[in-house]
């Protein structure tokens, strides 16, 4: 498959890849290939046919026959024959996939003990293909509605919670920023500001979201580490900012380095934490 038809179906919200990180699929898998084409479109928010079609670039007779497969399996529903969506199939394999890895396992319920007790949203989130990408979120009781949800992917330098997750990682930080600032980001903060505070959360093992990546949200997140040190994904807790002014986000700061250090203690982690 031609390599200009792989990079039509790349996620809306992806970073671009390089070229040579696009490659042709192993031979006998073009089919396969062309169907999980087929499923991201319509992921992506193409409905029918044709948008289908003009989304993979796969001639309009062959895409109509991958998506009878895929609704005969499940992978796709439609209406009256022509609007497509994602099929609960998918739904099925997601949470399979989401439950293999132990994070949310062990996390889910010190998230919610800690969004009960303290009435904001929290966000469990990981690493995936430069984004976070979050895999749950416990809603506060304030009535403040945030964007985001499970299974959403969000820019690693404009989040509180993808900071966390990049604390690790300086080598990464400049490039990451200027991949991730499209002139119309919320926030106005220069590649220098970004990796002043950013030498700041390393030090302190704590990131913030002063309204970078929502106007009017703020949070304070913490990394998760496995038992080999490494940060594995992240949490944060986030709210409106007349419930976030400076002095309840530096008092969460010890309550989220805290929480997960908990999730990483059961992770296998045994080295130092905010505050030690």
């Amino acid at each position: 498959m031609h390599t200009e038809q792989q990079e039509v179906t790349v996620e809306l919200n992806s970073p671009p890849k390089d070229a040579d990180a696009v490659a042709a699929p192993p031979p006998g898998t073009q089919t396969l290939a062309r169907g999980l084409d087929v499923l991201r479109a319509v992921a992506d928010g193409a409905t029918t046919l044709g948008s289908v079609s003009a989304a993979t670039g796969i001639g309009k007779s062959t895409t109509h026959r991958l998506l009878q497969l895929l609704s005969a399996r499940g992978f796709l529903r439609n209406t009256a024959g022509s609007d497509y969506s994602l099929g609960s199939a998918l739904i099925e394999l997601g949470f399979h996939a989401l439950y293999q890895s132990p994070v949310p396992v062990i996390a889910k319920p010190i998230l919610e003990e800690l969004a009960a007790k303290y009435q904001d949203t929290v966000h469990l989130a990981v690493e995936d293909e430069a984004q976070v990408l979050y895999v749950d979120k416990v809603p506060g009781t304030r009535g403040a509605q945030m964007r985001s949800r499970v299974g959403q992917r969000m820019p690693l330098s404009r989040t509180g919670i993808g900071k966390a997750l990049l604390l690790d990682t300086p080598e990464r930080w400049t490039s990451t920023f200027d991949r991730e600032s499209p002139v119309d980001q919320v926030s106005h903060s220069s590649r220098q500001e970004f990796l002043a505070r950013m030498e700041v959360y390393a030090l302190a093992g704590i990131a913030l979201d002063l309204e970078d990546n929502e106007p009017g949200i703020r949070c304070v997140a913490a990394p998760i580490r496995d038992g080999s040190g490494k940060i594995i994904a992240a949490i944060s807790m986030s709210a409106t900012t007349p419930y976030m002014p400076e002095a309840r986000m530096t008092a969460l700061k010890t309550v989220m380095a805290h929480t997960a250090q908990q999730i990483s203690r059961k992770l296998g982690y045994t080295g130092r934490t905010y505050g030690d």
